[in-house]
């Protein structure tokens, strides 16, 4: 019960945004471009490129400073899909194994690298994302996908399905809570119960949001209609989106800490 209230408490958290007073200010189109442009020129490094990989960890470090999160604790909260990005990459060892070069008496193959690679590529990837959605807020991000034109349809449907995760965790903590009172000194949840428990979390999340999709008709909701809060894409906004483009260009394909290097030797 305590890890489903804590999901719960963390997609509020999103929800509500987070970042420093300064970055609240920055439009969240260009948010938007900066996350799509980073990604993007992030999974288009070569698999065996680490240094540059490495070297796209920068403009995470500045961004996450200057908006006041906590990189440590996104790791915490998410740290399942990061296992699921080293689980992903694990057979590159087996697949690949030209060496390289010799760490001691460690062969270093180009399967090593490729992993490493991939992991800290996928790992960047959600960190960037997660990024966007703590400081930028769900409901912002949609409008912006609307000033970029996507079709109402798509941005009605990742908007609901952020909507109703939090019902569906609700649900499921009632149904966890109605299984402790029958079985108060069972650890867990006995494996004959699964099927039913989850048989069960899918019929009565599907009547909540059943329910809570009428509301809003009533309400004169309609999916080809989206009103989001409007917002001036001003100079502070230009400026900031300009500098972080040039940083992510800079570190994706210039030598940067070789150059740094090649200074202090």
């Amino acid at each position: 019960m305590d890890k489903i209230e804590e999901a719960i408490q963390t997609v509020h958290k999103l929800d509500h945004g987070q970042g420093g007073h300064s970055f609240r200010k920055v439009h969240p189109l260009a948010k938007l471009l900066i996350t799509i442009c980073y990604i993007v020129l992030l999974t288009s490094i070569r698999p065996y490129d680490l240094t540059t990989t490495l070297s796209m960890s920068v403009y995470l470090i500045l961004i996450s400073m200057i908006q006041e999160i906590s990189i440590r604790d996104m790791i915490k909260r998410f740290r399942v899909i990061f296992f699921l990005l080293i689980a992903v990459g694990a057979a590159n060892p087996f697949l690949d194994r030209t060496v390289i070069f010799y760490l001691g008496i460690l062969p270093v193959t180009t399967g090593m690298i490729s992993m490493l690679t991939l992991v800290l590529k996928g790992f960047f990837a959600v960190i960037s994302s997660l990024i966007l959605i703590s400081s930028t807020g769900m409901e912002d991000i949609c409008y912006s996908l609307k000033l970029l034109h996507v079709p109402n349809m798509i941005i009605t449907t990742i908007l609901l399905i952020y909507r109703y995760l939090v019902l569906f965790l609700k649900e499921m903590q009632r149904i966890w809570i109605a299984y402790q009172m029958r079985a108060p000194k069972q650890k867990g949840i006995h494996y004959k119960a699964w099927g039913s428990m989850i048989g069960s979390l899918m019929i009565r999340s599907i009547e909540k949001a059943e329910i809570v999709y009428e509301s809003m008709e009533l309400r004169g909701y309609q999916p080809e209609n989206l009103f989001f809060e409007e917002r001036k894409f001003d100079r502070y906004s230009l400026l900031y989106l300009v500098l972080s483009l040039a940083v992510i260009f800079a570190f994706r394909y210039f030598p940067i800490f070789e150059w740094i290097g090649n200074i202090f030797i």
